[in-house]
């Protein structure tokens, strides 16, 4: 295993930052300092330490949040604003999470150590599907699951949903559209409608490609079952064999 993947397993830091630790000279194997990146390392038998203490590899571990309103996607928020490390259970605070949802918005949301596995994942060329629902404000347009198909122009690039139904219509109490993308660029459902110029009540995510919300409480979260995590793992290898 990479040594920079090892730490990162470990819950030292995340990948990026443990290379940094590596290339500053403070991780050792065997009681050497080791600066190269992509040095090998059996966990089984060899030693490694991080400033001199032992660092030892923990077990690969899914974990799924429905993550409230008002809750920030961070460990630290600058502003003092909740995040959803403050929802999570003590033994899961090390896990970094995969990709964001922005403050205001709900449902669910991945955390993960096994980082190879959450980079493949969340790669654009993965395309894999995400899930929302959104609440919307009248007045509303009869044609606006059609337009999302067909796509609006953003400041980064053209942006089109790959699925868009109602689930509640125009002119019902609380008209709502279920949307499927398949890249989940930054606020990227919420730039999309304010292109069109509708306004969102609500906006839930339901799934993260396999894996579903389902009934999970808000506040809530569990672990994911070893049929789920092999779920991501073909989700994750599908687009090798497109290619």
């Amino acid at each position: 295993m990479r040594l920079q993947k090892f730490l990162a397993r470990a819950g030292v830091a995340s990948r990026r930052k443990c290379e940094a630790l590596i290339t500053a000279g403070r991780v050792r194997v065997n009681g050497r300092v080791v600066t190269r990146l992509g040095t090998r390392v059996d966990p089984e038998t060899e030693r490694v330490e991080v400033d001199r203490r032992r660092v030892a590899l923990k077990a690969a571990r899914w974990l799924a949040l429905h993550k409230p309103p008002g809750y920030a996607c961070t460990r630290r928020d600058p502003s003092g604003r909740p995040t959803i490390y403050d929802l999570v259970p003590a033994d899961a605070h090390h896990l970094p999470h995969l990709g964001r949802l922005d403050f205001m918005s709900e449902g669910l949301i991945l955390l993960s150590n096994e980082g190879d596995l959450a980079n493949r994942l969340l790669h654009p060329s993965a395309e894999l599907d995400r899930t929302y629902v959104v609440e919307l404000i009248e007045p509303v347009a009869a044609d606006l699951p059609a337009r999302l198909r067909e796509g609006v122009v953003l400041s980064d690039g053209p942006a089109r949903a790959r699925r868009a139904r109602w689930v509640g219509g125009p002119g019902t109490r609380r008209p709502a559209v279920e949307i499927v993308i398949a890249e989940g660029r930054n606020r990227e459902i919420r730039r999309m409608l304010a292109r069109l110029e509708v306004t969102i009540r609500r906006l839930r995510r339901t799934s993260f490609g396999p894996i579903q919300l389902g009934a999970l409480a808000a506040g809530h979260s569990r672990d994911l079952t070893r049929a789920e995590r092999a779920a991501l793992e073909r989700a994750a290898c599908s687009r090798v064999a497109r290619e």
